[in-house]
């Protein structure tokens, strides 16, 4: 019996590992966890948050769209004399052998604008990533709960 209940404690526990640790390869990229924090009705903007890992030469995210907004946007985030400023930016840079994070706190992350629906903690939703090099890969965005931590945390 014993053993039947540490199979399936086992087996929860992996599924949950891999649920929350999604990943995705185009060439010499993978696209770790790729996730949105859930927002609140009327809430017509968005974030997505990954990580990039780079095991080859150079690259830029170019690109990026879903189906469940009019516009998606790369934009970078930066404290300027204690503000804090968003701006659309044209390229996200994934230098060579590198890890760069798209996070809630500082610097880049995808922007959703205009969201149809509010985002739902448990779903997903479908978003193309466009690179320079690399090319184009269909990914699913997990949608964590407001109080979530990023998977960098």
């Amino acid at each position: 019996m014993k053993t039947r209940q540490t199979l399936v404690a086992c087996t929860l526990a992996i599924t949950s590992l891999a649920v929350s640790a999604h990943q995705y390869a185009l060439g010499k990229l993978t696209i770790v966890h790729p996730h949105a924090l859930a927002t609140v009705a009327g809430q017509s903007m968005g974030g997505v948050f990954m990580t990039i890992e780079n095991a080859g030469e150079g690259d830029a995210l170019v690109q990026v769209s879903s189906a469940i907004v009019p516009r998606a946007a790369l934009h970078s985030m930066a404290m300027d004399q204690g503000i804090m400023r968003m701006r659309e930016i044209a390229r996200i840079e994934i230098p060579a052998k590198s890890t760069v994070e798209l996070k809630q706190q500082a610097g880049a992350h995808i922007m959703l604008e205009g969201l149809k629906a509010p985002l739902v903690a448990g779903q997903t939703f479908p978003m193309k990533l466009k690179f320079e090099k690399a090319g184009e890969i269909a990914i699913d965005v997990h949608i964590e709960a407001l109080d979530a931590h990023s998977h960098a945390e």
